[in-house]
């Protein structure tokens, strides 16, 4: 998928994310991106059988021992994983599944398809919320997103 507007709508109506390999490590990736979805208003429920929690919320070994549904995937795995996460995404109702930068799987992308999900690959949750939302305007990026209204997340 690469029209701005639908990834726009898939952030905007989608607010619970199953993060597929979250690390509780600070300097990793997908704790960078789980972190700052978080302070934006999402719920991130980490999914990594190596830790019992991360971020302040209850990590799960697998999708399918997830309590709740959820609306988005995210994949921080290598591209030979992501057929079986795909077939637990369908299994559980998931309405997007989000592979992050470099991860690309077209069989898979096609299964998850086929099955009704809608599909982002090789594209990263964080950056495109703050590319598409104005997140990178305060740091000299230009975005698009002209708005006099402070993040609410910086610290000042």
């Amino acid at each position: 998928m690469e029209d701005i507007e639908d990834l726009r709508r898939i952030l905007k109506q989608n607010h619970t994310i199953a993060m597929v390999g979250l690390s509780a490590q600070w300097f990793r990736p997908s704790f960078f991106a789980a972190k700052y979805l978080q302070e934006h208003g999402y719920r991130v429920i980490p999914v990594n059988p190596a830790y019992s929690e991360v971020l302040g919320e209850r990590c799960y070994p697998s999708l399918r021992d997830l309590p709740e549904p959820v609306d988005v995937v995210d994949v921080f795995r290598k591209p030979e994983d992501v057929p079986p996460i795909v077939e637990d995404a369908i299994a559980i109702g998931a309405k997007v599944v989000w592979l992050q930068l470099g991860i690309v799987h077209e069989a898979a992308a096609r299964r998850a398809r086929e099955a009704g999900l809608e599909v982002v690959m090789n594209r990263c949750m964080k950056i495109e919320h703050a590319r598409l939302f104005g997140g990178l305007g305060f740091v000299g990026v230009y975005t698009g997103v002209v708005s006099a209204k402070r993040p609410r997340w910086l610290p000042f």
